[in-house]
């Protein structure tokens, strides 16, 4: 019989213990809510079917600041430091009070019996969740659930295999060693420099160095110093051959006045080119390649595939995994594939888990092939598009091209020309909107060894060295 308790106004609740679930996002709260039947609305949770259902507000607890272990630290004295606490200590943020407040009290109730732990499936959506347990002295059962799909189905099949939430222990271990060490070297060499140079320095474990990379590389542009150098040029009917670089004037225009009105082709050199696909996109690729085709920052497009990833469109975006579980073959080829013809090589290369640790690479979910993308943001519909067709790239057969450099040496200077042209598009049929302008082939025309070519035009090119690049985000992914 179930126990039940009497309130003044006659009405009654059940007292059955309740799993208590709690996400990092409102929304995703109120998805997994309307899966598991939790659709009674409360303040700051959802209820119902043996179920409460809240959520966090990003991070909710943070490290404390120095002068929490003593008040002596609230100034800033060169003698005090280094500051390494025994124990460290963390404090509710101040914006998220009242969300964290609701949770204790609900972690705390008697009619709770497990927490779940439905923040994202990484390490700082395990850190948010395990610091409000602990902050909230919680001791009742941890169970985790680790999905890398937000559709339906893939919340009910987490749900019907929940895990234990200490087999994520070390999970939490990492990232509680990264924010440690955020916090030893920003609280104390910032006031050290602070403190040595008599003005306010910001200085962080991964900013710094980053810095120092964008101030080197600056110096370098600075200081570098031009320098001109000479290429000849042959224009001939169809083509121009190219000496490499020559430093010296002179030397130049001799080597220009002394060819005289032919030249002789010594070498044509042809090779099929076979370029296989890329694998599809883990969060650093995905990041890389909006940035390059949309000049998205690397926090827009988390941003735009985080929005994405709750809308159901797209699988977990913080992956650093680029290849599929086997268990997918089947799934995938019929409901994303489609009838798009693909390599079946490449199913085998992609297609492996022994690649796969935490989540697998993004790909479009199932039930995002049924879905009316219009209404979506164009921000994350191109973000959409490029997963989508980087998947049915990967999968491609690969790209084969005919390459041909003619080569003519005239008094021991090499003039060359190359070209290339596409014998099977392959996968790139499916990035065609991306590609370059710049990268459009050029056919160059049928000649041979010891044919004698006519040249239309000669003339010597003045250019200068370069300087190094600034770094842009795309630099910075690819040192």
């Amino acid at each position: 019989m179930i126990k039940t308790n009497t309130l003044s106004n006659n009405f009654t609740f059940n007292s059955t213990p309740h799993k208590l679930v709690i996400a990092e996002k409102p929304s995703v709260a109120l998805s997994i809510s309307k899966i598991i039947g939790a659709n009674g609305k409360r303040d700051g949770y959802y209820e119902g079917n043996g179920y409460r259902v809240s959520w966090c507000v990003g991070h909710l607890i943070q490290m404390a600041n120095p002068d929490t272990y003593d008040e002596k630290y609230a100034k800033w004295n060169i003698e005090d430091l280094p500051i390494i606490p025994s124990e460290y200590k963390y404090e509710v943020a101040k914006a998220t009070k009242k969300q964290f407040t609701v949770l204790k009290k609900l972690m705390n109730d008697k009619d709770i019996d497990t927490v779940i732990n439905a923040c994202d499936a990484g390490r700082e959506g395990e850190s948010i969740f395990r610091l409000v347990y602990l902050q909230a002295n919680c001791k009742k059962k941890m169970k985790r659930l680790w999905i890398s799909s937000m559709e339906d189905s893939a919340i009910k099949e987490g749900f019907d295999n929940l895990k234990d939430g200490k087999d994520y222990d070390n999970l939490f271990e990492s990232a509680q060693a990264r924010a440690i060490a955020d916090w030893l070297i920003g609280m104390n060499i910032s006031r050290l420099y602070s403190l040595l140079y008599q003005q306010n320095y910001s200085v962080g474990r991964v900013q710094t160095p980053t810095l120092a990379m964008i101030v080197k590389r600056d110096d370098e542009i600075a200081n570098f110093k031009k320098e001109k150098y000479y290429t000849v040029e042959l224009s001939i009917n169809d083509f121009t051959l190219f000496t490499d670089r020559i430093d010296n004037l002179e030397i130049a225009e001799q080597l220009k006045n002394l060819i005289g009105e032919k030249i002789e082709i010594t070498n044509v050199i042809t090779k099929e080119k076979i370029t296989k696909p890329d694998l599809p996109f883990d969060l650093t690729t995905l990041q890389r390649e909006c940035n390059k085709y949309f000049g998205y920052s690397a926090k827009q497009t988390l941003d735009y595939a985080q929005s994405l990833y709750e809308k159901k469109l797209i699988t977990y975006p913080r992956t650093d995994s680029r290849y599929l579980t086997t268990d997918m073959i089947t799934s995938t080829i019929n409901n994303i594939l489609g009838q798009n013809d693909f390599d079946t090589q490449r199913i085998k290369v992609i297609f492996n888990s022994s690649k796969v640790t935490d989540h697998h690479a993004i790909i479009p979910t199932v039930s995002s092939m049924s879905e009316d993308l219009s209404s979506i943001p164009e921000s994350e519909a191109k973000v959409y598009r490029l997963i989508f067709n980087k998947l049915h790239a990967s999968v491609g057969y690969p790209l084969i091209e005919n390459t041909t450099k003619i080569v003519a040496i005239f008094d021991g200077f090499e003039f060359t020309s190359s070209g290339k042209v596409i014998i099977d598009e392959g996968f790139t049929k499916y990035l065609k909107e991306y590609k370059s302008k710049k990268n459009e082939d050029m056919e160059l025309p049928d000649v041979n060894i010891g044919d004698v070519i006519i040249i239309e035009n000669k003339e010597i090119k003045e250019k200068l060295t370069q300087p190094p690049k600034h770094f842009t985000e795309v630099i910075f992914y690819e040192v």
